[in-house]
C-alpha cells in the first residue's frame, strides 16, 4: 500500500511537471512511459507490511519485509529511528513462501511520540533497492486519576523469622556451653564433696571441732534441750564408729556398750572401765531425754557435756591412758 501511494505522489508531481511545461509534453509523457516500465519494477521487487503503525507504550509491532525473489537476496541490517526510541524485541529467520523471501521483526517503543522507521536496504543480484519508509506513532496510556480509588498506605510488613537467620547465634551458644562444661568439668572433677571433706578430717579432730560448734549454737539459751542432747550423742557415736571401726550410730545404746566392751576385752586398747561406764551413763541419759522427755538440770547437762570430751580424748590411742581414774574423773 505505501507503494502506492508512493507512486500517486510521484504521478501528481508529474502532472505538475506537464501543466507547468506545455511545450515539452512528448518529451516528459516519454519519461513517465519509462518511469512505468523501468523504475515501477523496482518499487515491486521489495515491499514493507506491519501491522499497525499507531501503538501505545509498551505494545508490540509486527513488521515484515517482502522479496519478489529467490535467488542472490541479501538482507542487510534493520535500521531503526533516528532517536533510537523504537526497539527491536525479536528478529525471526527468513521464512520463504513461493517465489518471495519474508523477514519478520517484532517492535516496540517505550517513549511516546511519531518516529520514522527508514526505508531498508535489501541487495538482489548486487543491485540496491530500497523498501518504503513507515511513520510509527507511540501514545501514552491514559490513566484516569479521578475515578482510579485511592487506598491506604499500608504498613511494612516483616518477613518471618527462620532458623537459618539464628543459626549462627544457635552453634555458637552450643559451642560456648559446651566449653563452659568442659571447664567446669576439669574445675570440679576432683573438688571433693562435702563427706568427703568430712573424712579427710581425722575422727579426734572432727569431734572436738564439732564439740566447739556445739557451744557456739547455744542450744541450751534456747531450752533446746533434746536437740542438744542428739547433737552430743552424736558426735560421740561418730568418733567411735570412725576411730574403732564400730558400728556405732545403728547400734542401740545396750548394743553398742557390749560391742565396746567385747572389743577391749579382746584387745590391747585396755580402755578403762571408769571410761566404759561414763559413756555407758551418759549414753542412757541421753535416751531418757531424747525418748523420754526427760529434762536434767543445767549443772547435769554440763557435767554430761564434759564427760562426752573426756570419753573422746580417753578413746583416742594416742591418748589412752591406762593408768585408773579417782572418784572425780581426774
Amino acid at each position: 500500500m505505501n507503494d502506492i501511494f508512493y507512486l500517486k505522489y510521484l504521478m501528481n508531481k508529474l502532472l505538475e511537471l506537464i501543466r507547468k511545461n506545455k511545450s515539452n509534453k512528448f518529451f516528459l509523457w516519454i519519461f513517465i512511459i519509462g518511469f512505468f516500465l523501468f523504475g515501477f519494477s523496482g518499487f515491486s521487487q521489495v515491499s514493507t507490511k506491519i501491522d499497525t503503525t499507531k501503538i501505545r507504550i509498551g505494545e508490540q509491532i509486527n513488521y515484515e519485509i517482502i522479496v519478489n525473489e529467490t535467488e542472490e537476496v541479501q538482507f542487510t541490517k534493520l535500521k531503526l529511528d533516528s532517536l533510537n526510541r523504537i526497539g527491536v524485541v525479536r528478529s525471526f529467520k527468513i521464512d520463504s513462501l513461493k517465489n518471495q523471501l519474508i523477514k519478520k521483526y517484532t517492535l516496540t517503543s517505550f517513549d511516546s511520540g511519531k518516529y520514522v522507521l527508514p526505508g531498508q536496504r535489501i541487495l538482489i543480484k548486487n543491485k540496491i533497492f530500497l523498501t518504503d519508509s513507515v511513520i510509527i506513532d507511540v501514545a501514552t496510556v491514559p490513566v484516569d486519576t479521578i475515578k482510579q480509588p485511592m487506598y491506604h498506605i499500608k504498613d511494612i510488613k516483616n518477613e518471618p523469622y527462620k532458623f537459618s537467620d539464628y543459626a549462627n547465634y544457635f552453634w555458637g551458644l552450643i559451642i560456648l556451653l559446651i566449653l563452659i562444661a568442659m571447664i567446669l568439668y576439669f574445675v570440679l572433677k576432683d573438688k571433693p564433696t562435702h563427706e568427703e571433706l568430712i573424712a579427710r578430717i581425722p575422727p579426734f579432730d572432727l569431734a572436738k571441732q564439732r564439740l566447739k560448734e556445739l557451744d557456739s549454737k547455744k542450744l541450751l539459751k534456747q531450752n533446746r534441750v533434746k536437740l542438744y542432747y542428739v547433737e552430743l550423742t552424736d558426735i560421740v557415736r561418730t568418733f567411735i564408729e570412725r576411730e574403732m571401726n564400730i558400728p556405732a550410730l545403728e547400734s542401740t545404746t545396750d548394743e553398742l556398750m557390749e560391742i565396746i566392751t567385747d572389743f577391749n576385752d579382746s584387745s590391747d586398747l585396755n580402755i578403762p572401765k571408769e571410761t566404759i561406764a561414763k559413756l555407758h551413763k551418759l549414753l542412757q541419759e541421753a535416751d531418757l531425754v531424747k525418748f523420754a522427755k526427760s529434762k536434767p538440770l543445767l549443772n547435769e547437762i554440763e557435767l554430761h557435756r564434759n564427760d562426752a570430751e573426756k570419753i573422746i580424748d580417753k578413746l583416742h590411742p594416742d591418748k589412752v591412758d591406762i593408768k585408773p581414774e579417782n572418784k572425780d574423773g581426774e
